[in-house]
């Protein structure tokens, strides 16, 4: 496909260099809201003082979040029709969250949706069903589900689908499956971005041959600074630049060093290693440095980790992040394609057929001589 890097993505009206827009990839607080307060959306604002999650509208406010992935997250232990229907009601958090507080969020589809968002000093809520057990292994419900306003969907979580090996599990495909190749050609045509976090090496390199789109990786970090599986290695941030895609780095510690990581998995026994935004800041520059300036964003995965690095407990550190750039002589124009620029391109390039720009996602595929059953697995 056309090496989309060399594609401004340009910069939308009201948005000032250096402005640091964020589009982040990823916030667990639909899950942690089902799990901590029964689904409530009443406080949620920050208002009247801080909620009892790292995620409220006025933290995400002074952190300069312009845009929000939430990920509409659900167990992998759930069996397939338990898995669909609890992501329904993760989606249906999220729409009840914007309807509370309509001045602050506005739901948002496509990349015009975002800057309209911007215009009106909203935050642009975008949706992300994390793992493709989401879909129950069927088509039309990853219709039903783009209909409903979902923009990604991981291919895995931490174990495998049946048509997908998971970073977190041992293989059994190597890589995708010809069903997986379907179900990534299927998100190409209508609109899904694929999210290549969470998935083994050998799923992202089946899937960049596979697909047709960028690709995001919502939340994760670089596997030649911190070896964890999660993390994406450089042969495959490599391939960015000609895919469009872009690695929205994470700020979960155990995938920034080696040493919390251990430390994480043998126990946590002894002192805690220290991790601060230093750790953040070599992620993001060598992602920067490998994978080039136009396929970077910030994926902070807050509400689905207990811990992060010093000083960066809350969604208000999107603000450190700029700042420590800035420090180290980042250009405004570069910190804005970091913050959310280059997701915004994204979000744009991959909207063939989003539900509510065409609402037709039974329509024939362009060039696959193959039209959907609208009944069709």
């Amino acid at each position: 496909m056309t090496n989309a890097s060399k594609v401004s993505p340009g910069r939308p009206t009201g948005v000032a260099p250096g402005s640091f827009p964020v589009i982040d990839g990823h916030n667990d607080l639909p899950w942690a809201a089902r799990e901590g307060s029964g689904y409530a959306v009443a406080g949620l604002d920050g208002d009247g003082g801080a909620s009892a999650f790292q995620t409220d509208l006025a933290r995400l406010e002074r952190g300069g979040v312009r845009g929000q992935f939430w990920s509409v997250y659900v167990p992998v232990e759930l069996a397939p029709g338990d898995a669909v229907q609890a992501t329904l009601e993760q989606i249906d958090f999220v729409h009840r969250l914007i309807a509370q507080y309509p001045d602050r969020l506005s739901l948002a589809r496509t990349a015009e949706d975002v800057r309209h968002a911007w215009a009106t000093g909203r935050i642009a809520s975008l949706l992300g069903a994390e793992g493709g057990h989401s879909i129950g292994d069927s088509l039309p419900t990853l219709r039903m589900l783009a209909r409903l306003g979902v923009r990604y969907l991981t291919l895995t979580h931490n174990d495998n689908t049946p048509w997908a090996d998971s970073a977190t599990d041992e293989p059994v495909h190597g890589g995708l499956t010809e069903r997986g190749r379907e179900i990534v050609a299927e998100m190409n045509r209508i609109g899904m971005i694929v999210d290549l976090s969470h998935v083994a090496t050998s799923t992202m390199t089946d899937a960049l041959d596979a697909t047709t789109a960028p690709v995001i990786f919502s939340h994760s970090s670089c596997r030649a600074l911190c070896s964890h599986e999660r993390n994406v290695p450089d042969a495959v941030l490599e391939r960015l630049p000609g895919n469009g895609g872009v690695v929205m780095v994470a700020f979960v510690p155990p995938f920034l060093s080696d040493e919390y990581a251990d430390w994480w998995r043998g126990g946590r026994h002894g002192p805690k290693p220290t991790v601060t935004i230093d750790d953040v800041v070599r992620h993001i520059e060598h992602a920067r440095d490998v994978a080039g300036i136009e396929h970077i964003g910030l994926g902070g995965d807050y509400d689905g980790f207990d811990d992060f690095p010093v000083g960066m407990d809350d969604v208000t550190s999107y603000a450190r992040v700029r700042d420590a750039l800035r420090e180290r002589r980042w250009s405004d124009d570069d910190l804005d394609r970091l913050a959310g620029l280059n997701a915004l391109r994204v979000i744009g390039d991959t909207e063939r057929s989003v539900p509510g720009v065409t609402d037709d996602l039974d329509r024939r595929a362009p060039g696959s001589g193959r039209t959907p059953s609208p009944e069709g697995p």
